[in-house]
């Protein structure tokens, strides 16, 4: 992250040095670590453009009391100071002051903050900015909340995870048989979930995504086949262990994209995967909600009691278009190789 900030700055200055009024091209570059809980060293070096008599002063917030003098230069190095504070309160979510005592010379601020549990984060503040707020620490509360909403959020957007699952309802048809085939999908997908995001197994995520379509294929071929005979409708359970492990490296991908927390990120693991089991529980029990109004639609309309029966002859056309829309999937993703 930090090395990222410095280029981004690079760069931005980079462009600006033709400019007339051009802007210093070194920022100032401050640095803060929590020593111990709630007891700051604060570290700045000005660039060399800056005059002595204009050297910034970089403060805490006010409950935070100044420890040490405001001595100068530590270790003979010209342009470096060095202050230490001890905060009443977490700074987290407050701001830091940059105060030049004469002109704003107009050089940007790179501040990288490391806090006593490991965490780290990086700022770069403009030329024009006197005062950068300090990065929320990362807490299990805040950290399960943002994954149980990211987790929610991808199986409910994931249309070939949620067509999959139509598929495995349309082939346990029992409540009983439903229950038993979501919970080996769901062992399954959390197991390579978490070895896929902690890294302990890495797979390329682009033959896995065309495997996903692939797996869509496959249960949408046995429900047009109907062989209730088969391994796909007397076992499940296994069909959906077995592509479960797949979908798990699939949700993984976006918490490659997104990154877990520094810390915290056995709640992340966690709470992402409640959130595909709530995104889950939702879709199902959004596909009862849709059955049962159309029983009532029925019976309003006087017609005989409407029942699971009744919808068996759109079971084939169904797994038609289903199937077709995943292998266009697969296909789509082959081709996206390389």
């Amino acid at each position: 992250m930090r090395s990222a900030l410095c280029v981004v700055a690079t760069g931005w200055v980079l462009a600006s040095a033709p400019s007339a009024h051009a802007h210093e091209s070194r920022p100032l570059y401050v640095e803060i670590i929590e020593q111990e809980p709630l007891l700051f060293s604060v570290q700045w070096k000005t660039p060399p453009s800056v005059p002595s008599g204009n050297a910034p002063e970089v403060t805490l917030p006010p409950d935070c009391e100044l420890v040490t003098p405001k001595a100068a230069s530590p270790s003979g190095r010209r342009g470096v100071a060095r202050r230490t504070y001890r905060c009443a309160e977490d700074p987290s979510g407050r701001a830091i002051g940059i105060t030049y005592p004469v002109f704003n010379p107009s050089v940007s601020t790179l501040v990288r903050i490391s806090w006593h549990s490991g965490q780290s984060h990086s700022l770069l503040g403009a030329p024009d900015e006197t005062s950068l707020e300090i990065p929320a620490r990362e807490s299990f509360g805040g950290v399960a909340k943002q994954y149980l909403a990211l987790g929610a959020r991808h199986i409910l957007g994931g249309y070939d995870h949620l067509l999959f699952l139509v598929c495995l309802l349309l082939i346990a048809g029992t409540a009983r048989r439903i229950l038993i085939t979501i919970t080996g999908f769901t062992i399954a997908h959390s197991i390579t979930l978490a070895l896929s995001a902690l890294h302990v197994v890495q797979v390329p995520i682009a033959p896995v995504e065309a495997a996903i379509a692939l797996s869509i294929v496959f249960l949408a071929v046995e429900i047009v086949r109907g062989d209730e005979n088969s391994l796909t409708y007397r076992y499940p359970i296994a069909v959906a262990s077995t592509f479960g492990l797949l979908h798990g490296v699939g949700f993984a991908a976006v918490l490659g994209e997104t990154g877990l927390p520094q810390t915290e990120i056995p709640a992340a693991l966690l709470f992402f995967n409640v959130g595909v089991e709530l995104g889950q529980i939702a879709f199902v029990l959004g596909v009862i909600v849709a059955y049962q109004a159309l029983r009532l639609v029925a019976g309003a309309l006087g017609k005989r009691r409407f029942s699971l029966e009744d919808l068996r002859p759109f079971e084939t056309p169904t797994a038609y278009l289903v199937g077709s829309l995943a292998s266009f999937w697969m296909i789509a993703r082959i081709a996206g190789f390389g």
